[in-house]
């Protein structure tokens, strides 16, 4: 992994717009079906929309009537970090981007069982898919 990326808010801001600012940096999260990606079927590697570094592989994308892109593992488990998140009145563990600490999503353990049995629900507002290796 490279150096930890690091940046201040007014940074971020004038990297962002401001779904994505608010989604990655604030920990919101986009409105089900609305996001770029959920039902995006192309070819190629997700890529965090903060630092770029790579999070998910689209061969692991499945659709889980959610509303948000969901894979069922990530491209390398030192890419991304999970903690306990206990917002809104429950509790989940919240998945970020190792390089950024930039919020992703969630997730949950009702994925496909024939494969990790997970789910990472993640936003699109996150994302940047790249399709030049495929």
């Amino acid at each position: 992994m490279t150096d930890k990326v690091t940046k201040t808010d007014d940074q971020w801001r004038a990297q962002l717009d401001e779904e994505q600012f608010l989604v990655t940096r604030k920990a919101h999260t986009e409105r089900p079906f609305t996001g770029v990606y959920w039902n995006e079927t192309a070819q190629g590697t997700y890529r965090c929309i903060c630092c770029e570094a790579p999070l998910f592989e689209s061969s692991t994308k499945y659709d889980a009537g959610c509303g948000w892109p969901s894979f069922y593992d990530s491209l390398d488990k030192s890419a991304i970090v999970e903690r306990e998140d206990r917002s809104h009145g429950m509790v989940r563990v919240e998945v970020l981007c190792a390089q950024c600490d930039a919020h992703l999503g969630h997730v949950f353990p009702d994925g496909p069982e024939q494969h990790t049995g997970l789910r990472y629900c993640i936003n699109s507002a996150s994302l940047n898919l790249d399709t030049s290796d495929k």
